[in-house]
């Protein structure tokens, strides 16, 4: 089946310094909008990360958040979430967690990207939007959104979309990948298979091989 994605809001930035709870910290959570953007294998030009245990580098070039999570948390929060307020490069309807999978391929404007890993949410993200329970909500639903690395550079625009090229396999959505990583750790089979898609990033492939000795 073929999926596509349409982009809400195309979004870079540089890491900023920021106030959280009287303490000083550097982070590039807080980007903006913008009409067009040259995609590098290393990120969008004009794009930045601070935390690089979390962002950044080839297999996480692209950061999406499905769009669709934006009403569920306002729901939940009782408060309007601006795009983008994940720190996300594009924000996307119709590509949500569970209907993609580690490795799909995509067509993004001018370039091609592939899912590489379901994003690992840091603290920033509850101290960015002002939600303590942000962070930990996340987590237990796995509505983190997930990172690209990029195949072909090349520009994007905010009126592109996703469009599905290659499927490579379609045992392990990104969903299911993220509760295996965060909640089901200790079941060896699950991370086994896991570790059997090729295109997974190497960061997760170093932490589920830890997780099996």
């Amino acid at each position: 089946m073929e999926t596509n994605g349409i982009i809400k809001c195309l979004s870079v930035g540089k890491p900023q310094l920021y106030y959280w709870k009287n303490k000083e910290e550097t982070s590039g959570i807080g980007k903006g909008k913008t009409a067009d953007a040259f995609l590098t294998k290393e990120g969008f030009i004009g794009d930045g990360v601070a935390n690089i245990d979390f962002h950044g580098g080839p297999d996480r070039a692209v950061c999406l958040y499905p769009y669709e999570h934006y009403q569920m948390w306002e729901k939940e929060f009782k408060k309007v979430f601006n795009l983008p307020s994940f720190g996300e490069n594009i924000c996307v309807s119709n590509m949500l967690e569970k209907d993609v999978f580690i490795g799909d391929v995509y067509s993004l404007g001018e370039a091609m990207v592939q899912i590489t890993q379901g994003r690992i949410p840091c603290s920033t993200i509850s101290k960015y939007n002002g939600e303590d329970r942000l962070l930990g909500r996340i987590v237990e639903t796995g509505y983190t959104g997930y990172f690209f690395r990029v195949l072909e550079e090349g520009r994007v625009g905010a009126d592109s979309c996703l469009k599905l090229v290659e499927r490579k396999q379609e045992n392990i959505s990104v969903l299911e990948a993220n509760y295996i990583l965060f909640h089901n750790r200790k079941n060896r089979t699950a991370v086994a298979e896991l570790l059997k898609v090729q295109e997974l990033a190497d960061v997760w492939r170093e932490k589920l091989e830890k997780a099996l000795l």
